[in-house]
């Protein structure tokens, strides 16, 4: 039996690479005679680059930039192609991830994303004509607003002090982002986003990704007003563009995906930016239509299997691709909070929890590892012959 095991991030306690190799250690103990093929997988979020770079014969450029606190963290940028051609490929979490901030530090009031608009600058600075930003699992919930002081939009002492900051902003907070617009007009910028909420509203960066990220249900909407302040500046030196259909201006702080990463999706696309599925980039990279083609199983994973999951996510991507080639796919999970019923609808045969009630989950953020192993281990006598 040929079992493709592709997994995201157990968020908070394994690697892609990690959970794959869990994963199989497991399924390998049960099964010794299948044939395991591991393919750790990212939607844009950590481990972004290190998927890419298994996956593409590129150059990874070593950088020093700001982490969401405004300490310098070693970041990368994958350079792809030939000079004069060259794409490169960011991934905003290692200057703005969640995971660079102690529990107590998690305060999206005053997290930045200055670090980002760095990495951005470093990639026009090797060279590259296209730029493709991974945006997911951040820290951050400034809309972007630091990463267009790093750019020169405007003063970091007004745009990069984080989100709750931007309800003050003046009228020439933003002086420079016409000059900003017109720099990178000539640069192809594609946010792969792992979500497509909008920034503002019951649905955008506030209100569904602050609480995670540290923000209480007043900081919610603190952050909900001055992401709105500061959305209303943009206009007035950043004019909409004109959407083609309609002949209307484009609000840009609705497209789907401009919540991402704090609102770092829509920051780009005020730099001209268009939206790409960061898990469907990540698959097409590493060539999974025809690793599912030639699997009897796909088994994905991720730390928590929820709503969320549902919408851009690694397992849904890698449920659809095998669905597609007619592949069973399956996952095993930190925890499972969908139905069954939703499962099957994003094409998905088995849902596994590793930890079912409080007690197992505490077990397994003790040993992620060994928890990991030990389900996959169960799981693999139910699918293997």
């Amino acid at each position: 039996m040929h079992v493709v095991i592709a997994p995201d991030c157990f968020t908070g306690t394994l690697t892609a690479t990690q959970a794959a190799e869990a994963m199989a250690a497991g399924w390998a103990q049960t099964a010794p005679g299948d044939v395991l093929t591991l393919v750790p997988l990212s939607d844009g979020g950590p481990g972004f680059l290190d998927v890419l770079e298994r996956a593409l014969d590129g150059e990874m450029i070593a950088t020093i930039v700001g982490d969401p606190l405004g300490r310098e963290v070693p970041a990368g940028v994958l350079l792809v192609g030939a000079e004069g051609e060259r794409t490169a490929y960011v991934e905003s979490a290692q200057a703005a991830g969640l995971h660079l901030l102690a529990a107590s530090e998690r305060d999206p009031a005053v997290t930045t994303s200055y670090g980002v608009g760095q990495l951005l600058l470093a990639a026009r600075e090797a060279g590259a004509k296209r730029v493709v930003v991974g945006l997911g699992g951040s820290g951050t919930n400034d809309g972007g607003a630091g990463l267009l002081a790093a750019l020169g939009a405007g003063p970091a002492e007004h745009l990069a002090r984080g989100g709750l900051a931007l309800r003050d902003l003046g009228p020439d907070a933003l002086a420079g982002l016409d000059r900003v617009q017109a720099e990178w007009a000539g640069i192809e910028i594609v946010a792969a986003t792992d979500v497509d909420n909008p920034l503002l509203g019951l649905q955008g960066a506030s209100a569904v990704f602050g609480p995670q990220k540290g923000a209480s249900p007043q900081l919610a909407q603190d952050l909900e007003g001055a992401l709105g302040h500061y959305a209303d500046r943009v206009w007035r030196f950043g004019p909409p563009r004109t959407d083609l259909l309609t002949g209307t201006p484009r609000r840009l702080d609705k497209e789907p995906g401009a919540g991402a990463a704090g609102g770092l999706g829509f920051a780009l696309f005020v730099l001209g930016a268009h939206r790409r599925s960061g898990v469907d980039l990540v698959l097409d990279a590493v060539g999974f239509r025809d690793l599912c083609a030639a699997a009897d199983l796909v088994v994905t994973g991720e730390g928590s299997f929820d709503w969320q999951s549902l919408r851009g996510k690694v397992v849904t991507g890698v449920a659809q691709r095998a669905l597609a080639t007619a592949t069973p796919a399956i996952v095993i999970a930190g925890r499972v909070l969908v139905g069954r019923r939703e499962a099957m609808g994003v094409g998905l045969s088995g849902m596994y929890a590793v930890a079912a009630d409080p007690a197992q989950e505490e077990a397994a953020f003790a040993d992620p590892v060994g928890t990991l192993r030990a389900r996959a281990a169960r799981v693999a006598r139910t699918w293997s012959p």
